[in-house]
């Protein structure tokens, strides 16, 4: 084979529009080069890999997605259908995914507003989205009167405080009649456990601080968060099965999602490879050299995705709020639907196979030297 042919993955030979074509069916047939492209590659990605039952897929989330509504337009369903396994989020978006739950409202409105104007009417803005003040104070309200029950004056991890918080939202949404509204609640529901990487970053953290000025509260246990989201991902690769991470933006959630391998390789000495498929959606440039915009194959370099599976790795660059109602269309409309792995409910089982397997190696790491402060 010689040429263009050589390198191709494709003839691009795109049939005409009519206006009468299924989204998927116009993905998979117009969307030929550049970033439409990649969005085609991710959704075919997803749909024909990553959705396979033996596959535990997680997802992190950055950006004020839950308050433009994608987290019950757009994730609640994917949760449902069984399409995410575990999730790292921001807490903001855990926190204003709360108000709608509790049919607090959000209204669309102008990236153009006064904000001068906006902050006298007690008006807030995120970007083109407006919302009483009062939103907050009565969201912070409700926090504080969970986070004030004895079941929350204990070390936890933030998956366990997601779970609990979850199950006070879900009752909420059942009597407000607005079940499938929340991301919390859907977790909750069906056993995703959610991570916070920074805890202390969000108005939960926030309330969380307030209450332990008061007496007994929350302390956060993130030494069990780190092992927990290893121990998912070893299990996931040890047991025959694979590991996909998909990102939905970069910062701290895409971090603590990738640095389970190195967290189970380099750190706990246990022999891995990374993980198997990689989907991010970022608007994020790789030549600063932040996190957010790191490529795949950097991200090989640490260990933290699989040299083999490189082909199976995907970046679009793009505006989620535009790339993730288009591939939940595409994913759903191909009914795509998998058994939920339920991993909340496994969780001790889950970190005490990730420990026996470091105990396993403890000894051969005890005998590789150790680091000479004299030297110093």
């Amino acid at each position: 084979m010689k040429g263009a042919r050589r390198f191709s993955t494709g003839r691009i030979d795109p049939s005409p529009i009519t206006g009468a074509e299924a989204l998927r069916d116009l993905i998979d047939n117009a969307f030929t080069a550049y970033n439409a492209s990649r969005l085609r590659e991710g959704c075919q990605l997803l749909a024909r890999k990553v959705m396979r039952p033996e596959v535990t897929v997680g997802l992190t989330l950055t950006g004020a997605l839950t308050p433009g509504g994608f987290g019950k337009s757009c994730l609640v369903p994917l949760i449902e259908r069984g399409l995410v396994d575990w999730i790292v989020s921001t807490g903001a978006n855990l926190y204003h995914d709360t108000h709608h739950a509790i049919a607090l409202e959000m209204h669309s409105s102008s990236p153009f507003a006064d904000d001068v104007e906006l902050q006298k009417q007690d008006v807030v803005r995120i970007y083109d989205i407006v919302f009483d003040f009062d939103v907050l104070l009565q969201t912070d309200r409700l926090y504080r009167k969970l986070l004030r029950l004895p079941e929350f004056h204990t070390r936890m991890s933030t998956p366990e405080l997601h779970h609990r918080l979850g199950r006070y939202i879900a009752a909420i949404e059942d009597k407000l009649g607005l079940t499938g509204t929340s991301l919390m609640a859907a977790a909750y529901r069906h056993a995703v456990p959610i991570f916070t990487s920074s805890p202390g970053d969000s108005s939960i953290g926030l309330n969380v601080a307030e209450i332990s000025l008061e007496g007994p509260s929350t302390t956060f246990d993130v030494n069990y968060d780190v092992n927990y989201s290893a121990a998912i991902v070893w299990d996931a690769k040890s047991s025959g099965g694979r590991s996909a991470v998909w990102m939905l933006g970069g910062g701290s959630p895409k971090n603590f999602a990738l640095q389970t391998e190195p967290q189970i390789q380099e750190v706990l000495g246990i022999e891995e490879a990374g993980h198997d498929y990689f989907f991010q959606i970022t608007d994020a440039r790789p030549d600063t050299g932040g996190l957010s915009g790191a490529t795949p194959g950097e991200a090989v370099s640490w260990g933290k995705v699989d040299p083999d599976r490189l082909p199976d790795a995907v970046v679009l660059y793009c505006d989620t709020t535009i790339a993730l109602p288009l591939i939940t269309h595409y994913l759903l409309s191909a009914g795509v639907e998998r058994e939920h792995k339920r991993l909340y409910d496994r969780r001790e089982d889950l970190v005490a196979r990730l420990e026996a397997a470091f105990a396993k190696n403890l000894e051969d790491r005890r005998g590789e030297g150790s680091f000479d402060l004299d030297r110093f």
